[in-house]
């Protein structure tokens, strides 16, 4: 299987290496640039599936390097990235060129929901609508959860976090992960948010499926 590429352009270390480690731990292969230029140069002489685009970098606005890449004929999808809210800048942005538009500070799951949105149509059906393991299903366009043929209520993280490990069966997944991956950059990596919710989980969906890996982290398996 294929593995999309992604361009991220964004001169804050913490929130590219935030980013490029949520993609990976996705399944996808990140590239971070952390100027306009590099970025703008990178997207013109490779092949990306998707562009990640701050607007406040360091040696040119986002702007002019979203009008570059379009100028060069380069129609790779671009989700803008920026702590600029006003609504002009908005319509600037996708009267531009660009695909989306997200608010600094964001969450992880609703970045991840719309790159593997705008890679759809390119994924050639590549993206599972319905995650299984034995009698669990997770469906991701209803955001339904069916345990043994019975619906199970989910809050939103409560799910995020399943799919999350839906997605990695096997694997053991740290908390560090799992906080980037459900929660976000702006969280506190200091808080027990994660085990919370694992017992929560545990709770809803059967201890069975959640093994504690110490000094580790979690690995979900189906239960023998």
């Amino acid at each position: 299987m294929t593995i999309s590429r992604i361009l991220i352009i964004e001169d804050e270390e913490r929130i590219s290496s935030f980013i490029a480690k949520g993609l990976k731990a996705s399944g996808f292969q990140p590239t971070v640039a952390a100027t306009g230029l590099e970025g703008g140069s990178l997207a013109q002489a490779q092949d990306f599936e998707l562009i990640i685009l701050d607007l406040g970098l360091p040696d040119e606005d986002g702007f002019d390097v979203l009008k570059r890449i379009r100028g060069s004929h380069v129609d790779t999808p671009v989700i803008i990235l920026t702590a600029r809210t006003s609504i002009d800048d908005t319509v600037a942005g996708l009267e531009g060129g660009a695909d989306d538009y997200m608010a600094k500070p964001f969450r992880f799951e609703e970045l991840l929901a719309r790159v593997r949105l705008r890679l759809r149509p390119q994924a050639n059906g590549a993206d599972t609508h319905t995650l299984k393991a034995g009698s669990l299903e997770l469906d991701l366009g209803s955001r339904r959860a069916i345990l043994s043929g019975r619906e199970i209520d989910l809050s939103t993280r409560e799910f995020a976090l399943a799919e999350a490990f839906m997605r990695n069966p096997g694997h053991v997944l740290s908390r560090e992960q799992l906080l980037s991956r459900v929660w976000g950059y702006d969280f506190d990596p200091g808080s027990n948010v994660v085990d919370v919710y694992v017992r929560y989980l545990r709770n809803k969906l059967g201890a069975e499926w959640f093994t504690t890996v110490r000094g580790m982290g979690y690995r979900f398996e189906e239960p023998a």
